[in-house]
């Protein structure tokens, strides 16, 4: 059993393309809360130890005067900058190519400050208290090199109504181990039913299915395994402008390797986001309910 606190990675170094805007730091609380201040009040309670986020270096300033103040004395903080020429083995990167590498690319910026267990989260969802507790119990309890885990939320609660959406579907086997996640692709709310596209056709998928929403719990193992990989997706995907390293096939490539398990802990929380402009008037009003359910303060840092 690991004595060492777990550690909180917020993603926050995406361009918020479909969004438009820096959304990481955008208020959405009844306080001027941004999104991930929830989660980070939340990995508190759990018990989770300190918190590194994942930004663009020409953001840092701007991001840390929004978040500093307000966290300064709660708990330890750590930064780290996602640019496209880290790990890159000498290759050069186009210059057309803006966008970031991908989810699993970032966790490989962290690997010079990972001390320990840790969870990993997107800065612009919202995963609710009962997320955090499941993954800091694994995180101290069962977590080491080759076992890990992924919270598993119900596609029904994942969807938005203003656009569609990518989620990874988990298939797990009779030991609660995942099989394998695929990537479900232009996922829409259509009817009370998920459509998504398989190719060239659609398929529906159970509401009640579980995906993955980008809450993964690792050891610093799983980050330095996948470097071999990146190299190997850069020297096939340097030219492709739009080609992303991500965690989730990450994942999946070392479950199918066999280089380890990646248990799904269901939650009992409820995952909402903002993935489009039109989905940050629900947010604000769903953080309002919760607030007014007491289930958060008014203002989370006083």
């Amino acid at each position: 059993m690991t004595k060492l606190k777990p550690s909180l990675v917020i993603l926050a170094a995406g361009m918020a393309s479909r969004y438009g805007g820096n959304k990481q730091i955008e208020s959405f609380g009844p306080s001027g809360e941004t999104i991930m201040e929830y989660s980070i009040f939340d990995a508190i309670k759990a018990g989770f130890g300190k918190v590194i986020f994942i930004i663009r270096e020409e953001f840092a300033a701007s991001f840390k005067a929004a978040i500093e103040p307000k966290l300064a004395g709660k708990i330890e903080l750590d930064y780290v900058y996602q640019s496209l020429d880290k790990f890159s083995g000498g290759q050069e990167i186009s210059a057309e190519r803006t966008k970031p590498f991908g989810t699993q690319h970032a966790l490989l910026c962290t690997k010079e400050v990972l001390d320990g267990p840790f969870a990993v989260i997107n800065a612009d969802d919202f995963y609710g208290d009962d997320a955090f507790k499941q993954a800091y119990d694994f995180l101290t309890t069962e977590a080491a090199a080759g076992k890990y885990a992924c919270i598993g939320y119900e596609l029904k609660n994942s969807l938005s109504d203003h656009g569609s959406v990518t989620r990874g579907q988990i298939n797990v086997n009779a030991a609660g181990h995942i099989t394998g996640i695929t990537e479900r692709k232009e996922v829409v709310k259509k009817d009370d039913k998920a459509i998504a596209k398989d190719g060239d056709t659609l398929i529906e998928l159970p509401l009640d299915t579980k995906v993955s929403m980008n809450f993964f719990c690792f050891t610093p193992e799983f980050v330095n395994w996948s470097e071999i990989g990146y190299l190997k997706f850069l020297q096939e995907n340097v030219n492709d402008l739009k080609a992303e390293f991500l965690i989730p096939e990450v994942a999946d490539q070392l479950i199918n390797a066999g280089e380890g398990v990646v248990k799904m802990i269901p939650t009992q929380s409820k995952w909402f986001g903002v993935t489009f402009k039109e989905d940050a008037q629900i947010v604000k009003e769903r953080l309002l309910e919760l607030t007014a359910e007491g289930l958060y303060p008014a203002d989370l840092w006083k």
